[in-house]
């Protein structure tokens, strides 16, 4: 990939000197400061004129909550500062085809427990969460958002990530999570006007459409040699297949077939088994709504293509030299990292792009954003360490044993996830969502195996479930980690890591890893005993609407005095009201396990999923 040239080269001292636009008018620094106060206040208010027992009250309280609330809800928690920094940096180093990940989307109801029962799969989902959480949720949202500090004030990277959790704790604390479930949906609709801001200074500056077609194809940097080495010109020149989705099975970026088939199986796993994302779909007071909730998403979906794809790739022909750099010396530069400055196209452009206000709004938002996000990880990071790991080591803990445990291991898990930002920071040629989604395809995979089959496949038990998950866990962990210890490489320095292992994509690996996991779920499942129906009425495909009652596996288990206690202090415990007599039980039964819609609505709902696929179909058949 490089080549070494006898005639001398440029020397260092004439590469453009890399400078930054920095915060420091009134205007933005108002904005800012405005910003948090307000959203400071709303904690506030919230934690004084809510009762405890409602801070959760989103996710608990069920059934009151309106299709608009969900579907702003749903894309609030999945786009952040990390989709911001993480696809327009990949758009700027490759093209549209990473808009495709915003365009498959799938829901269903997390229903594990129920389905198979006993405590080893609950464990291994809350190992494999807290997981998850260090290696790509809280090291990629603290990298994204020590970004956008670094580019808007000028500090060193860890100097903002020290500012950022210092903030963050004093917005935990005042704030709490009924401050989060506020501001959710305005940081939503702030962020959407501002791209759209955004996107039209930015298609304003580069000239239109046709022009950024063009323009991206020319988007080279100056500097493509240094000490005697030429880079090979596939390491800056645009790719040829830029404005496609879909790419070359074999050479392509994102191929086709894992773009398709990889990617269904990542989306199944993130929108099926994150808390978060389920239980906004369960808040709904019924079932039109949920679907409304989850349709309005999908639409809200079609945005990112637009809103940061494309500003990404115009970054590139903006800032060439910075964005597009292959040289390491004025990658470290210009970003602090060796193999590229990719991560900062968006934040870059916010902050030399937005008119003053404006750039101070959107950098406020996206912080509060961020924090919002990194608030509810460690919420829920910190009760699945106590409750679900910390009992099983320590049989009777007291109350304050507990929360002690939670708060040391929130401790831990920042340290721990500081520590990561390093390899964040140069995975995956300094590309973030390339990061975030191949680590994803490492451990996904096995749960969304499990999920398919335990819907679809009554003859699924515990046993060939924990196995599948656990032998697929083990070959995601040995392709994780041997990607760790060689590296994943640059184009300009390449990984050593043998062919066999980190040479197959990892969308591919995404289905191959799924297809040893089912098999290994129904041959242990085969030769085990299945689970008797009267345990599965409602759970499986066919019988989801049998009358039976249905007896759960687990039924006649109460919480601890632990559990209990640990409920009450975070406000979770469902209260209990008046004693129901046996025809009000039944009917309050009824009416949560209800599923039937209103005829009108139903067919309004279904109409607007059948236009919202055909304009998704459309989309990928117009950009293929």
């Amino acid at each position: 990939l490089i080549s070494y040239n006898s005639e001398s080269t440029k020397p260092q001292s004439e590469h453009p000197e890399i400078q930054h636009r920095k915060i420091n008018n009134a205007a933005d620094i108002s904005v800012i400061v405005i910003y948090f106060l307000v959203v400071l206040a709303v904690g506030l208010w919230a934690m004084y004129s809510t009762n405890r027992g409602t801070v959760g009250g989103f996710f608990l309280a069920g059934r009151s909550m309106v299709w608009w609330p969900i579907g702003a809800s749903l894309f609030a928690s999945n786009i952040g500062s990390g989709h911001f920094v993480g696809i327009a940096g990949t758009a700027a180093a490759g093209g549209i085809a990473i808009g495709g990940y915003e365009w498959n989307v799938v829901t269903m109801p997390e229903y594990l427990r129920k389905r198979f029962g006993g405590k080893r799969i609950q464990i291994y989902l809350s190992v494999l969460s807290l997981i998850v959480y260090i290696f790509t949720k809280i090291s990629a949202d603290i990298f994204s958002g020590a970004i956008f500090i670094q580019l808007a004030i000028g500090l060193n990277l860890y100097v903002a990530i020290i500012i950022l959790l210092a903030i963050t704790a004093l917005y935990t604390i005042t704030g709490g999570l009924a401050a989060v479930i506020y501001t959710d949906t305005l940081q939503t609709f702030i962020m959407v006007v501002g791209s759209f801001i955004l996107m039209g200074f930015a298609f304003k500056e580069v000239g239109g459409y046709d022009a950024f077609m063009k323009k991206y194809m020319e988007a080279i940097p100056s500097n493509v040699s240094y000490g005697g080495i030429t880079i090979d010109e596939s390491c800056y020149k645009p790719r040829a297949d830029a404005f496609h989705i879909f790419r070359d099975p074999v050479s392509g970026d994102l191929p086709w077939p894992g773009l398709i088939f990889g990617l269904s199986i990542l989306a199944l796993w993130y929108w099926c088994t994150d808390q978060v994302i389920v239980q906004r779909c369960l808040s709904g007071k019924n079932m039109s709504h949920v679907k409304a909730g989850c349709i309005m998403c999908g639409y809200l979906k079609l945005l990112p293509m637009f809103i940061i794809v494309m500003p990404g790739m115009i970054s590139r022909i903006l800032y060439t030299d910075v964005v597009a750099c292959v040289v390491p010396k004025i990658c470290e530069e210009a970003c602090g990292t060796a193999v590229g400055c990719t991560n900062i196209a968006y934040p870059k452009m916010v902050v030399e792009l937005m008119p003053n206000g404006l750039r101070g709004l959107m950098l406020s938002v996206m912080l509060a954003s961020l924090m919002s996000s990194l608030t509810s990880i460690f919420n829920s990071a910190s009760t699945l360490f106590t409750m679900d790991i910390y009992t099983k080591i320590r049989k009777r803990p007291s109350e304050k044993e507990l929360m002690l445990a939670g708060r040391a291991f929130m401790l831990l898990l920042i340290g721990v996830s500081i520590a990561w930002v390093p390899v964040v920071q140069s995975a995956q040629s300094g590309q973030l969502f390339d990061y975030i989604q191949s680590i994803t395809s490492y451990l996904g995979p096995p749960i969304a195996a499990v999920f398919l089959l335990g819907i679809f496949c009554k003859r699924v038990n515990e046993q060939g479930a924990f196995w599948g998950l656990m032998l697929g866990l083990l070959v995601g962990l040995s392709r994780m980690i041997a990607e760790f210890a060689y590296g994943t490489g640059s184009c300009v320095a390449p990984s050593n890591c043998p062919f066999i292992i980190c040479g197959i994509h990892y969308l591919y690996f995404a289905i191959i890893l799924f297809g040893v996991s089912a098999i290994v779920i129904l041959a242990v499942s085969f030769m085990t005993k299945p689970i008797p129906d009267v345990h599965l009425y409602r759970l499986c495909w066919s019988l989801r609407n049998s009358k039976e009652e249905r007896i759960d596996l687990d039924a006649g288990e109460e919480p601890g005095c632990l559990k209990k206690a640990y409920n009450w202090f975070c406000g979770l415990d469902q209260q209990k009201g008046p004693k129901l007599s046996k025809e009000e039980e039944e009917a309050l039964k009824e009416k949560l396990t209800d599923t039937t819609e209103v005829p009108l609505w139903r067919n309004v709902v279904n109409i607007n999923g059948i236009i919202l696929l055909t304009v998704a179909v459309f989309c990928h058949a117009f950009f293929a």
